[in-house]
């Protein structure tokens, strides 16, 4: 049974369409690469995957539930979404900021128990944010968010983690790390979904990729299946002339670094 499937899609904004019939499954243990050219509806998808968008038409659903009949708070125990970008009007400390994952499992004016402290802590420490837990959010650099918005995602204890680009603003030894917690969650069995701008960091952790292209079906396959230059020059409207660029860009980088 899929945690969850993506039945015949139909969405779009004005008169534009992203999604035409458009299908897909995730099962737990599943590690999938999201990736496309610029404006091509990887975070739209992410949104409808974590319900914060309806579609159109055809149904997302989570568990066999139909996930637009599903309360917001039910959803949050089950996925949860990291964006790319977070805004903050207050001034909250990391862990503050962390601890409104465990929103959804708190009861009504209760706080935060024994298991959400050691739900928190966990996922700050997974993401090396616990030496960040007493500096402000908004005071902290573009990596240090990165990672602190992503322990926010760990401490809902997801079966199935959405991912908007992770690795926005990381150095390349934090996107070692990156990696690296990415294959130590998907061993733990949490399904993850991550768009990717990055192609060289999928081959070796994702287990699948999902390639959009305008006007075309979603198509879906192995990294080494996905990530032929053939297909991506197509996907991202490279001319053929630079193949060699496209392929350096495909190698894995993490080969290249031992």
């Amino acid at each position: 049974m899929p945690l969850l499937e993506f039945g015949h899609i139909n969405f779009g904004y004005g008169s534009g369409e992203l999604f035409h019939d458009l299908n897909g499954w995730i099962f737990a243990n599943d590690c999938i690469a999201l990736v496309g050219r610029n404006g091509v509806g990887k975070t739209t998808l992410l949104r409808l995957a974590a319900g914060t968008l309806a579609p159109q038409s055809g149904e997302v659903r989570l568990k066999q539930s139909v996930l637009r009949s599903m309360k917001q708070r039910e959803i949050a125990k089950l996925v949860a979404f990291v964006p790319q970008n977070v805004d903050l009007p207050f001034s909250f400390t990391a862990e503050q900021f962390v601890e409104q994952g465990r929103t959804p499992f708190l009861k009504m004016f209760g706080g935060l128990g024994v298991a959400d402290r050691k739900a928190i802590e966990r996922a700050m420490g997974l993401t090396d944010t616990w030496s960040l837990r007493f500096r402000v959010f908004n005071e902290l650099s573009g990596g240090e968010r990165q990672r602190v918005k992503i322990a926010l995602g760990l401490a809902q204890q997801p079966q199935l983690l959405l991912l908007d680009e992770p690795m926005q603003h990381l150095d390349i030894g934090r996107q070692f790390e990156m990696i690296d917690l990415i294959g130590t969650l998907r061993r733990e069995g949490i399904a993850i979904l991550a768009s990717m701008h990055d192609l060289a960091l999928i081959e070796g952790v994702f287990t699948s990729v999902w390639l959009l292209s305008p006007d075309e079906p979603m198509r879906q396959g192995s990294p080494r299946e996905m990530l032929h230059p053939a297909v991506l020059e197509d996907a991202f409207n490279c001319p053929p002339r630079h193949r060699p660029r496209l392929v350096e860009r495909t190698r894995n980088r993490m080969e290249l670094a031992i």
